[in-house]
C-alpha cells in the first residue's frame, strides 16, 4: 500500500490538509533557522523606510538594543554610520535600514540581493 492509498483510505481531505500543514510548519521552522539576526548600533534607534533611502519614508523605529533580521540586501543611498560608509541597505521584513548602522562584521553583503 503506498501513502496515497492510506491518505485515501484516511479521508483524503483530512490527510492532504495535515500534510500541507505539516509541510508548511516545516519549511517555515527551516527558513526561521537561515536567517541571522544582526545588532543594530548601540544607542541608536533606527529608523526602518519602506525603501533603500532616506528619502523613502519611515515605516517604525527600532528601538536602542534591537537585533534584525537580513532577508535579502539591495544597493541604495550611501550612508555614513557607526559601522562606516555604505550604500548597502537591509530587508528586515517590513522595510530597510542602512547596513552602515547594523553590525554583520563585513563591509559588503552577508546575503543575495533583493530581486
Amino acid at each position: 500500500m503506498s501513502v496515497t492509498d492510506v491518505g485515501e483510505v484516511e479521508g483524503g481531505d483530512e490527510t492532504a490538509a495535515v500534510t500541507t500543514a505539516v509541510t508548511t510548519a516545516v519549511t517555515a521552522e527551516t527558513a526561521a533557522a537561515l536567517v541571522h539576526y544582526y545588532p543594530v548600533a548601540p544607542g541608536v534607534e533606527l529608523r526602518v523606510r519602506s525603501g533603500p533611502g532616506t528619502t523613502y519614508g519611515i515605516v517604525r523605529t527600532l528601538a536602542e538594543g534591537a537585533k534584525v533580521p537580513i532577508y535579502c540586501q539591495t544597493p541604495g543611498q550611501t550612508i555614513t554610520g557607526p559601522y562606516g560608509t555604505s550604500k548597502i541597505w537591509d530587508n528586515i521584513g517590513d522595510g530597510y535600514v542602512s547596513d552602515a548602522y547594523v553590525h554583520t562584521g563585513v563591509d559588503g553583503y552577508v546575503t543575495s540581493r533583493c530581486s
